[in-house]
């Protein structure tokens, strides 16, 4: 039967009054004490009465009236709590004939709820469940176990992706914090961000994370442990396979191998999703720490621009002056109130921290010269050719000071300044771009000469003459 038809119609009362808090207070504290070793018999109703008036008094619990409650003789009082929550369903109260009193237990759908509320009002409830170690450990146990449970596969899974949300979680927090830190206007309201952004339970989650439960300690092993639990599988396919070919059909040997080899496929596929799982973990978590380095800094950039401007909302000498100006009486309020102010020094031309000059009244006053506008000149495609710096014949010039038999050789002699550099390197070019036969150029050994050029040691043989054309230079290093 489908859980949520066995729930009584005033079962969301409970969320509707005003003193919800304190009913989910008594909720749990009922249900932990219920869940308790010595109360292997159940609680009884003064039992949860109990319970009830030690929570009222340890929280500090102010009752107030509500019209989703009924009208009891006493509202507020232990008794007539605990009846509520039996009427509205939450708790039942049956009874024992051994015991020769009424138990209180907790309905299934109601132990659904009362878990949650556990939950919310926990700090922080997946340190364990939604971590790194969780995934390695799950991920060891397989691969040392000898039947492969895939019941630890999906265990694995769903905690990598509870780990995966809890980091989108983190990152849409840290979005927030975002927006807040750029409304804030002084030192208090950053400083109030930030202590808000460091005790929250995400900011307690991230520190494990980069710590104890360090992402990047774990990567490789979890890696490794993946591909290792992949090649076990693909041994174990390829014996099962051999053994579904040996065996006859319809036999015991034949459905126990067909069996492990849908086991196995199943298996394979789990560690798939779990790969891909753990890689978009990682980018967010790289992205995450991003962010929080992002943050850092522009908490830095905020608060030095508040200490170095200040806060204009905050000075009432501006604030003052913004009332003056919107005023229809703008004039007389500053009329008089210039006569009330006295200045407490005369006014000075030049002050302390001024530069000294010499003031001269018969100066040539400043007078602005008008900016000529400039002729535009059009464009010729000739601007935009790159104008040759040697031609064919200072080329040829260098190339027959180095040659011999039809072979140019590079020495300590042949450079002996810049240009020099830049004419072996168009030789060069020139040289192989034209000839077919790699072996004619050959590069020797590092040469450096008097004068501090490195270069390497050409031996090139020379098969043509240089054309016509004319080489453009290039700036050597």
């Amino acid at each position: 039967m489908i859980l949520k038809k066995t729930i009584p119609k005033d079962f969301y009362k409970l969320f509707r009054t005003r003193n919800m808090d304190a009913y989910m207070m008594f909720l749990v504290s009922i249900y932990d004490e219920n869940n308790e070793v010595y109360t292997a018999l159940g609680l009884t109703i003064e039992d949860g009465q109990a319970i009830i008036g030690e929570v009222c008094s340890k929280m500090q619990i102010e009752w107030m009236e509500d019209s989703e409650e009924a009208p009891d003789s006493a509202p507020g009082t232990p008794s007539a709590i605990l009846n509520t929550l039996i009427r509205w369903g939450w708790i039942k109260s049956d009874y024992d004939e051994q015991l020769n009193t009424y138990i209180l237990s907790f309905p299934e759908y109601s132990q659904l709820y009362v878990e949650l509320f556990k939950k919310l009002q926990s700090e922080d409830d997946s340190r364990e469940r939604e971590s790194i170690l969780s995934i390695y450990s799950a991920l060891f146990t397989y691969q040392a176990e000898h039947e492969k449970n895939n019941g630890i596969l999906r265990s694995a899974l769903a905690t990598s992706k509870n780990l995966e949300t809890l980091l989108s979680n983190m990152q849409n927090g840290m979005r927030t914090y975002f927006d807040v830190l750029s409304a804030s206007r002084n030192f208090i309201q950053i400083q109030q961000v930030l202590v808000e952004e460091i005790n929250n339970s995400d900011s307690q989650r991230y520190a494990i994370l980069t710590t104890t439960d360090s992402f990047y300690r774990y990567k490789e092993s979890v890696k490794e442990l993946i591909s290792q639990i992949l090649s076990q599988h693909d041994l174990m396919k390829t014996e099962l396979s051999r053994t579904l070919r040996q065996s006859t059909a319809n036999t015991p040997e034949y459905t126990r191998a067909e069996t492990a080899l849908h086991y196995s496929d199943e298996a394979v596929g789990l560690i798939y999703k779990i790969e891909r799982q753990f890689d978009l973990i990682e980018r967010k978590y790289n992205k995450l720490v991003e962010q929080k380095a992002v943050f850092a800094k522009r908490a830095l950039a905020r608060i030095h621009y508040i200490f170095q401007e200040g806060a204009a909302e905050e000075d009432s000498v501006i604030r003052l002056l913004h009332l003056i100006e919107k005023s229809p009486e703008s004039e007389r309020i500053l009329g008089a109130l210039g006569t009330k102010i006295c200045l407490t020094a005369p006014f000075k031309r030049f002050d302390d921290n001024s530069i000294y000059k010499r003031h001269d009244s018969s100066e040539t006053p400043f007078q602005p010269l008008a900016v000529e506008r400039a002729q535009e000149k059009a464009a010729q495609i000739t601007d935009f050719v790159p104008k040759p710096r040697y031609t064919r014949k200072e080329l040829k010039a260098f190339c027959d000071r180095n040659i011999k038999d039809g072979v140019f050789r590079a020495t300590a002699e042949t450079v002996q300044s810049v240009e020099d550099l830049e004419k072996l390197l168009f030789l060069w070019q020139e040289v192989t771009g034209k000839q077919t036969k790699q072996d004619l150029v050959q590069l020797g050994g590092e040469i450096q000469n008097e004068e501090g050029f490195t270069f390497s040691a050409l031996c090139m043989t020379m098969e043509e003459e240089f054309g016509d054309e004319v080489h453009r230079g290039v700036v050597a290093e």
